[in-house]
């Protein structure tokens, strides 16, 4: 069996940087077996490519994409906690927020961008809950913000 970072790579991606914290608060917080991700915003190599509303300006894959990279964030975060990947147990919880237009539905889907890579980076130990949420603005004009909570060893 491969290990999380070995499936990272076979995905053809790449373990980003953790982003530096846009305001006042750490990327990871553990307390026990738990490791709380900070919420993590679409940022690539400092760059933030889309922006918008789901539903107006943004489509639901274009958004679903975006969801990707804030988990790949959220992984890195993780990764700099914990010095492997391999220390993670499950991820217990996810939670996605959606910049919405009024008339968008589509939030979980949405987020399984966000499941979907996680699942694919930790086997069954990446099956969790999730919320899928829709709200009307989030930082820097960002369609999808994910965070996640993770058990570890």
């Amino acid at each position: 069996m491969s290990t999380p970072e070995e499936r990272i790579t076979e995905l053809g991606l790449e373990l980003p940087e953790v982003v530096t914290p846009l305001a006042s608060y750490v990327p990871t917080a553990r307390t026990g077996s738990l490791v709380y991700t900070a919420g993590q915003v679409p940022l690539v190599k400092g760059e933030i490519k889309v922006t918008g509303k789901v539903g107006a300006e943004v489509s639901a894959e274009v958004a679903a994409e975006q969801a990707r990279i804030c988990a790949l964030n959220c992984v890195a975060a993780l990764k700099a906690e914990l010095g492997e990947l391999s220390r993670v147990v499950r991820i217990v919880k996810v939670v996605g927020f959606v910049a919405s237009a009024p008339d968008f539905y589509g939030q979980p889907q949405v987020i399984n961008g966000a499941s979907d890579l996680l699942g694919e980076v930790f086997g069954d130990a990446g099956k969790h809950a999730r919320s899928a949420v829709g709200v009307a603005v989030l930082p820097r004009n960002v369609p999808v913000e994910v965070e996640l909570i993770a058990e570890v060893s």
